[in-house]
């Protein structure tokens, strides 16, 4: 079984632009972005399902506090959520302003910054 992309990436094996970290959650920009600020946010331990992650009200509500600095980061007028856990198997929740946002969503170092500071 080859290793999990994401462990990797929690584990400072793979470079990710991290924009939020804590004890059980990271969230990081995605490498293929739909939108500018497009996020995923995943456990930190290896859970398959989201519905198995723990804390779970944690999860969601840092999953809520992505959206909200996304809104002010890249003045989307809506945020789309998608539930993830087929292309990698490690649990995921896709977070990504509306793809009409204005912005270049492959400029992964400006998106992160703007997020972590709206996320400040």
């Amino acid at each position: 079984m080859s290793p999990c992309v994401f462990c990797e990436i929690v584990a400072g094996r793979r470079s990710a632009e991290k924009v939020y970290e804590d004890e059980h959650f990271l969230a990081f920009l995605d490498i293929r972005p739909r939108s500018p600020g497009h996020t995923l946010v995943i456990p930190k331990t290896h859970v398959r399902w989201v519905w198995d992650v723990e804390p779970q009200a944690d999860y969601w509500l840092l999953a809520r506090r992505i959206a909200l600095a996304q809104r002010r980061a890249f003045a989307a007028e809506a945020v789309w959520c998608t539930v993830m856990g087929d292309e990698v198997p490690h649990a995921h929740i896709w977070i990504y302003p509306h793809p009409a946002t204005p912005g270049h969503r492959a400029d992964l170092a400006r998106n992160g910054a703007k997020l972590r500071q709206a996320l400040a």
